[in-house]
């Protein structure tokens, strides 16, 4: 069977490492069925879509909507990469899933724009599916109504063109949309637990996703959250990338 591969965006080392491994866990796979690039380290190059089964980009620090002039050339080539992978896989209808971050590129591929009124602070937040989300064959594992762990400075204002809107939080409408049939993108993190989310915190305290003096706070709240639904999403991206490839 064919490897899925897993794109790192973070230019946090500390951070790399265990969200592989909340990906991968929450995939199901192996270590040597999911594959691992840093884009902040490596060139993803040619997209590799007839050699892998399904590619899951990852969340970051970045922001896609700071000014162009004020991103680093990391950041910027970054991007450029993961909107030629987004073009490739959006003219392939290629299985694709694009989380936090990821989202922000490819609703600016699909011609869609972001800003800062839909961000959400770092917490547990509860999701609703539409009707074509509970259709939807990979998001419709989930509840109608399920909660999952956020954390963004930056959303899509509107669904952007030829996207099917699949779930809403209060805050932010925009949390899951497909394109085709196989390229999704959600704006929550589908792969994280209460203590990797709690994990990540330490090494984003001052990043501005929630006040720094109340990490105590903001642990206690994520550990008595019931977050359990959200990862079932990713094992079934798996299931049905193997299916079709």
């Amino acid at each position: 069977m064919k490897p899925f591969l897993f794109l790192a965006a973070r230019p946090e080392a500390d951070a790399v490492g265990p969200e592989y491994e909340s990906m991968r866990v929450a995939m199901g796979l192996e270590p040597e069925r999911l594959e691992h690039l840093r884009l902040d380290r490596e060139p993803l190059g040619e997209p590799p879509l007839d050699r892998v089964a399904g590619v899951v980009v990852g969340g970051s620090s970045y922001n896609v909507i700071t000014p162009e002039r004020e991103k680093s050339a990391t950041q910027r080539r970054v991007e450029d990469d993961l909107a030629r992978l987004a073009e490739a896989a959006l003219a392939r209808d290629f299985p694709v899933l694009f989380t936090c971050y990821g989202i922000g590129v490819l609703t600016r591929v699909l011609g869609g724009t972001l800003g800062t009124r839909y961000a959400e602070p770092a917490d547990s937040i509860e999701l609703t599916l539409t009707p074509e989300g509970v259709a939807d064959p990979l998001v419709g594992v989930l509840p109608e109504r399920f909660h999952a762990f956020a954390g963004h400075k930056e959303a899509a204002d509107d669904l952007p063109p030829d996207a099917v809107l699949l779930a809403s939080s209060a805050r932010c409408p925009v949390q899951v949309y497909r394109v085709g049939c196989r390229v999704y993108a959600t704006q929550f993190h589908p792969e994280v637990s209460a203590e990797d989310f709690i994990a990540r915190a330490v090494v984003y305290r001052h990043h501005g996703y929630f006040p720094a003096d109340e990490l105590d706070a903001f642990n206690a709240r994520v550990a008595a959250a019931s977050v359990t639904e959200p990862r079932r999403m990713l094992r079934r991206f798996v299931e049905l990338a193997d299916a079709e490839g």
